[in-house]
């Protein structure tokens, strides 16, 4: 019989964010700013995939993101799976998704847009979740995935 191994080392305790996009890997990383952390984090990246050819997976020991945490990946990597891990055990699993409206988060691309000339806040409908376009709430402007900005 041949031996399997695991891709990626079990967590103990925290998150592990699955079916990252290859591409989306670092990006991901940036978002959440886990340099910063001072946790243990794996990434794994061009990992084999049934579904995708390749992927990506973060784990974090002992984090668990908020919500607004979560909304950040949607940007970049929608439909990641979010697994929440304790003892060892999956005991939540969510899919991500983009909410319907996004708020400072991203800057808006148009220079004359009221949010880059007063200190408000960024807001932005989403309105297409499969192709990740947003329109800005303030000047209307519309923002593909690739144009996005974050703040």
């Amino acid at each position: 019989m041949m031996r399997k191994e695991l891709q990626v080392a079990a967590l103990e305790n925290g998150t592990a964010i699955d079916h990252i996009p290859s591409d989306a890997v670092f990006k991901v990383v940036t978002l959440l700013q886990l340099q910063k952390l001072n946790n243990r984090i794996t990434i794994g990246n061009n990992l084999k995939s049934s579904k995708m050819g390749s992927k990506g997976i973060i784990k974090v020991s002992d984090k668990f993101f908020r919500e607004d945490e979560i909304n950040r990946i949607a940007l970049v990597a929608p439909n990641v799976n979010l697994n929440i891990i304790r003892n060892f055990e999956v005991v939540e699993k969510k899919k991500v998704v983009l909410p319907d409206e996004i708020i400072e988060i991203v800057r808006c691309n148009n220079p004359k847009c009221i949010t880059n000339n007063e200190p408000m806040k960024t807001r932005f409908h989403v309105i297409d979740k499969e192709l990740v376009e947003l329109q800005c709430h303030y000047c209307e402007l519309k923002i593909r995935k690739e144009e996005i900005e974050l703040i």
